[in-house]
């Protein structure tokens, strides 16, 4: 087609998208390709505007590494990868769900660990934290014989790939739920920590006058053959970020109760220390792995 005006070129535009074999490919294409000219149209997107928005997105790749990736925390900061994830889980986005983002520092074989174990794995400051959960189906019945991956930061917000003082593998377990679908374990209180702002992230950041820390929270992934793998994080409920997180990350399902106790604890720990009881709900679906999204 000979493009006469700008209405024609969007037409031109959708037509060659039509004509693609694959069906799916071919309505995500059409409606990408209306809604991006429409957004073009409706901002009256400048040339200049254009180019340094061309620059941004090949700086995304530009600083994405083995150890960074700059993509993804742009479509978190966005609030493009929560939305997918609300969509596709509970029920299709028609109730609440327990599901979140993976986050960066995932890690494939963590220690097999037995219920009621550690995940300290060298000495760790802060508040012991005591962590009882359970499993159930969506039905209510439990899930016995699940993996359960857990890891979370430390008290000073680093994982333990950021931090030579920790040992490798410290706060993290994989635990298998018991016959009633329970799990528990005993770790340290974590805490909140800042994403990376040496990129095209932070630029946007500063240029939306918003803070760049992730309130604190605690990570599981919890795998069952014949169940969707549900990847959560549970955030805590003192955390005064949790209103700001820069990630949209957290649901009110997510918000988990640390309940602080200001008496000795079990085990002889200090005061104060935190408990925390959760319940995860699993769907029927793909049980898969994700891939580790950094080395």
């Amino acid at each position: 087609m000979i493009i006469a005006n700008h209405e024609q070129l969007t037409e031109a535009v959708i037509a060659t998208m039509e004509r693609t074999p694959d069906p799916r490919l071919r309505e995500i294409m059409t409606s990408l390709a209306t809604h991006l000219h429409a957004f073009v149209r409706e901002t009256r997107l400048t040339e200049r505007e254009w180019e340094k928005a061309i620059s941004s997105v090949v700086r995304l790749g530009q600083l994405t590494n083995d150890t960074h990736n700059e993509a993804v925390l742009m479509a978190g900061s966005l609030g493009l990868s929560q939305l997918i994830c609300l969509l596709n889980n509970g029920d299709n986005g028609q109730s609440e769900t327990a599901a979140n983002l993976l986050g960066p520092f995932w890690r494939m074989h963590s220690p097999v660990t037995a219920n009621g174990g550690s995940l300290l794995r060298s000495p760790t400051p802060g508040p012991a934290l005591f962590v009882n959960a359970v499993v159930i189906d969506k039905h209510g019945a439990p899930v016995a014989g699940a993996e359960v991956d857990v890891w979370h930061s430390s008290t000073v917000g680093l994982y333990e790939q950021q931090d030579p003082q920790q040992a490798d593998m410290n706060l993290r377990g994989k635990f298998t739920t018991d016959e009633q679908g329970r799990f528990w374990f005993r770790s340290v209180k974590p805490a909140g920590y800042p994403l990376p702002v040496d990129g095209v992230v932070g630029e946007l950041l500063k240029a939306q006058n918003r803070q760049h820390y992730r309130p604190a929270h605690l990570h599981t992934l919890i795998y069952k053959p014949g169940m969707k793998t549900l990847i959560s994080q549970i955030y805590v409920n003192d955390d005064p970020l949790l209103e700001v997180d820069p990630q949209f990350g957290v649901t009110r399902r997510l918000v988990g109760d640390f309940v602080r106790h200001d008496e000795p604890g079990p085990e002889g720990v200090e005061a104060p220390w935190y408990s925390l009881d959760y319940r995860f709900v699993m769907e029927e679906g793909e049980t898969r792995l994700p891939r580790p999204p950094i080395k």
